[in-house]
């Protein structure tokens, strides 16, 4: 395992860390308990990941609260913990968003469900276009003075608007994001048109989310063939394939790759992300050890340059359409994005 630093900061973090999606699941994602969850972190202890990344909204927060169940028996003292504050945790109208008052409601929730007293890295989850960023911002600033919070990042974000808010903090001296948790992968890679250029201008590193497609890029599935369960077998639609062939033309690169290494396709994809030096963090996730297993086997993976080439031209984005990060900007004024895209992570 690798360790990268984090943005502008001497924080580094594991090239690989842990998902937590599926901690507390209803089975679409995954049902991880607090034993099954030891058993994960444990394995990635073991090699060498140092980050774990959760959300207060994931599993209805219980992801949060298996997570604070599990850190046990100095397992709290090797690992980082990176949530998230943005979506509805109530039915009041101040119970969601990035309002001061919500911000900080949020944090002191976090840490008491994952009883412990510092968030390493809290995250803006989305942008939320009804608050000042000044606000914001300065809510952030004040976790991280008080000593609750060590770093701030952001989600989702648009390339203007973490532009907007770095300049926000350098002009009123706050705490500056040195993360940006955003989905790319070898079949959307629509983030190097602007979030990337974005972030290696300013020193804010990249945490990948999803980095198989929901599992569209382990190899598993094939223009011909798709495994008996899995996410994608169970109607999951996160994120959307708008193009299937371009898809499977992708797939079937990985997995001859993969084929002429010996390895999965999920490795290769891993391995492709791992390959990119504004990638600080891929964050992978499973259902079971064996994911988990395989997953991390990527770390050690070192594509040739020959590889490298032949799968950047075969996943050159096919636009036109609709791209992931571009969705969450078409209600900014309104405040409120398409909370259906979220619907995993949220509250039955």
């Amino acid at each position: 395992m690798d360790y990268r630093l984090l943005g502008r900061s001497g924080l580094k973090v594991s090239s690989l860390s842990i998902g937590t999606a599926t901690f507390g699941g209803d089975g679409l994602w995954g049902d991880t308990n607090v034993k099954e969850a030891q058993r994960q972190i444990d394995l990635c202890l073991d090699h060498g990941v140092n980050l774990i990344d959760t959300a207060n909204v994931y599993s209805g927060s219980v992801s949060e609260t298996i997570i604070g169940e599990a850190l046990t028996d100095g397992r709290r003292d090797r690992l980082l913990i990176a949530t998230k504050v943005r979506f509805p945790r109530g039915k009041g109208p101040n119970d969601r968003g990035l309002s001061r008052w919500h911000i900080i409601r949020e944090a002191e929730a976090s840490l008491k469900r994952m009883k412990t007293d510092v968030i390493d890295l809290y995250q803006v989850h989305e942008w939320d276009g009804q608050t000042p960023l000044e606000e914001t911002l300065e809510a952030l600033d004040t976790l991280v003075r008080s000593g609750k919070v060590r770093y701030i990042g952001c989600s989702n974000y648009s390339a203007w608007h973490l532009m907007k808010a770095l300049a926000v903090s350098n002009e009123r001296n706050y705490q500056r994001f040195v993360s940006q948790q955003i989905h790319y992968t070898l079949h959307s890679r629509e983030a190097e048109f602007e979030l990337i250029p974005a972030g290696l201008d300013q020193g804010v590193s990249v945490l990948v989310w999803s980095p198989l497609a929901g599992g569209w890029l382990s190899g598993k599935y094939t223009r011909n063939s798709k495994p008996s369960d899995g996410r994608q077998v169970r109607g999951f639609k996160e994120p959307p394939i708008y193009d299937p062939e371009h898809l499977w033309k992708i797939v079937d690169v990985v997995n001859e790759v993969a084929g002429g290494r010996g390895v999965s396709g999920a490795q290769v994809s891993l391995a492709w992300l791992l390959s990119k030096p504004i990638v600080a963090s891929v964050i992978v996730g499973g259902r079971n050890i064996g994911q988990f297993e395989d997953n991390l086997k990527a770390a050690e993976l070192t594509l040739t340059t020959e590889e490298l080439q032949k799968l950047d031209a075969v996943s050159q984005p096919n636009l036109p359409y609709p791209y992931w990060h571009q969705s969450f900007t078409a209600q900014d004024r309104l405040g409120e994005p398409d909370l259906a895209l979220h619907r995993p992570y949220l509250d039955k």
